[in-house]
C-alpha cells in the first residue's frame, strides 16, 4: 500500500476517517488550556478535519499552521473556520515544507499515519522545524507494531529510542486522559529540542 497523496484523498472521498474523534482530543485539549503566549508559532502536522487547529485560532492562537499532503481537509478547515488565514494551510508533503522555527508542533495521529520505515526522517525533520528550544508535544500510540496500519503502533521503548539523540525528553508516559477507545493505548509526549 502506497501512503501517498492519492491514497488521503481517497481516505476522504470515501469518509474513511477512524481517526476522526469529532472534537478536540482531550490530551491536546488540556495541553493547550495552560499555554499562556497566544503569539506561539505552532504547527500540527496531518490536518484531519482541524479541530486542534481550529480550537487554538479561536482561543487567539492566530500563528497557527497545518499542513497535509491531501487537500480536502485544508478546504474543510477554511470552510468550517472562514477567518483561518488560508496562507497558514500548507498543502504539501510534511518533509518538503520550508517554513521553520516553530516554537510548537502538536503532534495528533500524524506519526501513526507514517510509513514505520519514515519515522528516522520524521524526527530529523521535527528537529528542523523546530526553533532552538522548541517543543514537539502530543500523542503517540502504543500497541504493537505491525504491518496492518495505519495507524502503525509502537512502544514508549522505540520512542525513547528513537528521539533520545535529538530531543530532551520531558515527559512519556500513558496518558491518563485519553477517549474511551483509546485508553492505555496513547502515550503523551513533551520533547524540547
Amino acid at each position: 500500500m502506497k501512503l501517498d497523496k492519492n491514497y488521503w484523498e481517497e481516505r476522504y472521498l470515501e469518509n474513511k476517517l477512524g481517526w476522526d474523534i469529532g472534537y478536540v482530543s482531550t490530551p491536546i485539549k488540556t495541553y493547550v488550556d495552560q499555554l499562556d503566549d497566544t503569539s506561539l508559532k505552532i504547527l500540527i502536522p496531518g490536518a484531519g478535519r482541524g479541530y486542534e487547529a481550529r480550537y487554538l485560532h479561536e482561543n487567539g492562537f492566530k500563528e497557527t499552521y497545518v499542513v497535509d499532503i491531501a487537500s480536502q481537509p485544508l478546504r474543510h478547515i477554511g470552510e468550517v473556520c472562514p477567518d483561518f488565514p488560508p496562507e497558514h494551510l500548507l498543502e504539501n508533503d510534511y518533509f518538503k515544507i520550508e517554513e521553520k522555527e516553530f516554537d510548537l508542533i502538536l503532534e495528533q495521529t500524524f506519526f501513526c499515519a507514517l510509513a514505520p520505515r519514515l519515522r528516522p526522517q520524521y524526527v530529523k525533520k521535527m528537529y528542523e522545524l523546530l526553533k532552538p528550544g522548541g517543543i514537539l508535544v502530543g500523542l503517540l500510540f502504543d500497541f504493537p507494531l505491525s504491518d496492518s496500519g495505519p495507524p502503525f503502533g509502537g512502544s514508549a521503548e522505540e520512542y525513547h529510542e528513537l528521539f533520545r539523540d535529538s530531543f530532551t525528553i520531558q515527559k512519556l508516559e500513558r496518558a491518563h486522559n485519553s477517549i474511551p477507545p483509546r485508553q492505555g493505548k496513547e502515550l503523551f509526549f513533551i520533547f524540547e529540542k
